[in-house]
C-alpha cells in the first residue's frame, strides 16, 4: 500500500483545510442519521474538544466520537464530525496538555487521529472490494462512505503536518491514520514519504501492538 512512487510536486496534491467554527455553526446537526437518534447532540461536545481543560477534551472525544461509532460504518454525521476534526487537528488546542489517565498519558491530537485512522479504516480499498463482491455498484448504495473517501485529500493535508509532531503517540497515530488516506490516486506520491515514517516507527515504538500491526501490513503491500 505505501510503496514508493514517482509522480507530481507533494504539495500540489494537497487540500485547504476549513475553519472549524463555519464546520460547526454551518452543518445541520439534527439532520444527520447517527447509529442512534440524529446528530442534535454533537455541536456542544464538538465546540469543547477546543476547551483549554484536557479533562474536558477527554470526556468530549468521548461523546462527540463515540455518539458516530458503531460496527465499522459510516453514517450521516460520520462525515462532518470527521471533517471537523481535520480541522482542529492542527489548532494549538489539541496540543495544551493530555488526556487519559494520570499513569497513563495520551494527547488529544493521537485521540482524534486514532478515531480518523478507523474510520479511514472502515472506508479503504479492502472495504470498497468486499463490498463490490456482493454488489457492483457498493459504494451507491453506501453514500456516506463514498462521501467520507471524497475527502481523503483533505484529511491527509490535516493528518501530514502531526506525521512530524513532537510526540512520539502523535506521530504513530498520525501514521496510521495516513496509510489508509494514501490510497487516493492523487496522493500516491505521498507513499515513499511513509514508507520512511514508518520504518522509523517499526524501529522506535514498542507500545500499541494494532498500530505496529497495521504499519507492517502496509509495508507489505
Amino acid at each position: 500500500m505505501i510503496s514508493s512512487s514517482p509522480g507530481r510536486d507533494r504539495e500540489s496534491e494537497l487540500a485547504e483545510l476549513p475553519d472549524p467554527h463555519p464546520v460547526l455553526t454551518g452543518t445541520s446537526w439534527a439532520s444527520l442519521e447517527m447509529p442512534t437518534g440524529n446528530g442534535d447532540i454533537l455541536p456542544v461536545p464538538l465546540a469543547r474538544l477546543l476547551d483549554p481543560d484536557p479533562e474536558v477534551r477527554a470526556s468530549a472525544a468521548g461523546e462527540a466520537l463515540g455518539a458516530v461509532t458503531h460496527q465499522n460504518s459510516i453514517y450521516e454525521a460520520t462525515v462532518p464530525v470527521a471533517l471537523f476534526v481535520a480541522a482542529v487537528l492542527n489548532q494549538p488546542a489539541t496540543a495544551a496538555g493530555e488526556t487519559g489517565q494520570a499513569n497513563s498519558p495520551y494527547p488529544t491530537r493521537a485521540t482524534l487521529l486514532d478515531w480518523l485512522s478507523d474510520t479511514a479504516y472502515d472506508a479503504d480499498d479492502a472495504c470498497v472490494a468486499a463490498g463490490e463482491r456482493t454488489c457492483s455498484a457498493f459504494l451507491d448504495e453506501v453514500p456516506d462512505m463514498r462521501a467520507f473517501r471524497q475527502l481523503r485529500l483533505l484529511f491527509y493535508s490535516a493528518v501530514r503536518p502531526l506525521l512530524g509532531d513532537d510526540h512520539a503517540q502523535v506521530r504513530h497515530a498520525a501514521l496510521v491514520a495516513a496509510i489508509p488516506l494514501v490510497e487516493h490516486p492523487l496522493l500516491t506520491t505521498h507513499r515513499e514519504e511513509l514508507a520512511e515514517h514508518a520504518r522509523s516507527l517499526l524501529a522506535t515504538s514498542a507500545h500499541r501492538r494494532y498500530r505496529r500491526s497495521r504499519v507492517l501490513d502496509a509495508l507489505k503491500q
